[in-house]
This record gives structure tokens, sequence and C-alpha cells, in this order.
């Protein structure tokens, strides 16, 4: 009885053992070209989201440095109380924008991370050897 060849038995064209020494070179050169380029975009994203909230910290401490100036100055309790109010006021409206940085944040890394394990890292383009 003839015995029938597998579909794991038999070669695979994309597979790295296929290639010609050029299409191999040609090929690891493009894949290290796109990790690069995929590297480069989430540092860049790391540095673009360090720097808001360097620049929101920077504001966290504005904002306290005019509070205490204003509570110092108050002269009474209703001036105590404006200067907690808007202070108050002013802190949940920085809360409410570091939420929406924060999910336009991570929706970035994301998607680059999506575009990153989109092009895989192997010869058919999806992560593995076989197809």
């Amino acid at each position: 009885m003839a015995q029938r060849e597998s579909h794991s038995e038999r070669p695979d064209k994309s597979s790295p053992a296929h290639l010609t020494a050029t299409q191999l070179s040609a090929m690891g050169k493009k894949r290290i070209e796109e990790l690069f380029n995929a590297h480069t975009e989430l540092v860049g994203r790391f540095e673009e989201s360090n720097r808001q909230w360097f620049d929101r910290a920077a504001s966290e401490a504005n904002l306290a440095s005019e509070f205490t100036a204003k509570l110092t100055a108050a002269r009474s309790i209703p001036d105590a109380l404006t200067a907690y109010h808007e202070w108050g006021s002013r802190r949940f409206e920085l809360m409410a924008e570091d939420g929406k940085h924060l999910a336009a944040d991570t929706q970035k890394f994301i998607a680059a991370g999506a575009r990153l394990l989109a092009t895989g890292w192997l010869p058919n383009g999806r992560g593995t050897l076989s197809s």
C-alpha cells in the first residue's frame, strides 16, 4: 500500500529551507527594516506620551501653586471657599483631560502594536513558518 504524504510532510515553498541565500538575505533585511520602523514608531509614541504627561504634571504643580497663593491671600471664609471651589473645578477638568489622553495614548499604542503584529516576523507574514 502506498503511503500518502501528509500536509505536514510536504515541503513548504515559503519556509526558510527552500529559499536561496539572496532571497533569505533580502527577506531578513526587509524584516529587520520593518522591526526597526515599528520600534522607531513605538519609541516616538512613548516620547510624545512622556512629554504630554510631563506637561500635565507641570500644570498640576502650577494649579497647586495658584491654589496655595489664593488660599494664603484669603481673608475670609467665603474667600477660602471660593479658592477651594475654583481649585476643585479645575482639578476635575484636568482629571477628565487625563482620561481622554490616557484613552488616546492607549489607542495609539494598540494600533502601533497591531501594525507590527499584522506584518508578522516570518516568511509567510503570519508569524509562523508554515502556511
